[in-house]
């Protein structure tokens, strides 16, 4: 892996409500309308106001992305992107979840945002296993910072120590640098 893009990405545990980034990705459902998780979770931190900005979207199609203000959110804008739920693999999911970080990336890229923080889209309800989940995310996100400078830093944000230990021995296998 080429050492810039590795010194690009970062690995964490935490919770990507509190960090202060041009925007955190919110793992949101089609109606943009709040949820569980790190839905539900981005949506009481950022308040009221980000539910009538997302009633305004019309939703948003699995493998796609739609950008909103942070509001009450450390975080300038919320990105968000809607996973694939996991039908056992043979169903096109690691190419809608690809879908979703490229979306993702793309967008923070022409708003020239210079950190963004993903959570681990599709991992929670919606049943995607983690292993095969961070090997898709960070196997995309890795190519995409190879050929664009922006966002100069993408953080991993991990909800749980399995998760982190999972993301941290992809980013390894990958020849990734994380802290």
């Amino acid at each position: 892996m080429d050492p810039e893009v590795a010194r690009r990405i970062r690995i964490v545990k935490g919770d990507i409500t509190r960090l202060s980034v041009d925007a955190v990705v919110n793992a949101a459902n089609r109606s943009l309308l709040g949820g569980g998780g790190v839905d539900g979770a981005i949506h009481r931190a950022a308040g009221p106001s980000l539910l009538e900005e997302c009633r305004r979207l019309g939703g948003c199609e699995t493998g796609d992305a739609k950008i909103t203000r942070g509001y009450g959110l450390p975080a300038r804008f919320v990105i968000h992107t809607v996973g694939p739920v996991w039908r056992g693999g043979d169903a096109g999911e690691a190419e809608v979840l690809a879908s979703c970080y490229l979306r993702s990336l793309s967008l923070a890229r022409d708003r020239v945002f210079q950190t963004v923080a993903f959570p681990s889209i599709s991992t929670g309800a919606y049943g995607y296993p983690v292993e095969k989940a961070c090997a898709v995310a960070l196997g995309t996100t890795a190519d995409f910072l190879s050929k664009s400078p922006l966002p100069r830093e993408v953080t991993f944000v991990c909800f749980s120590d399995q998760d982190l230990v999972a993301y941290r021995r992809e980013a390894a296998r990958l020849g990734l640098i994380h802290s």
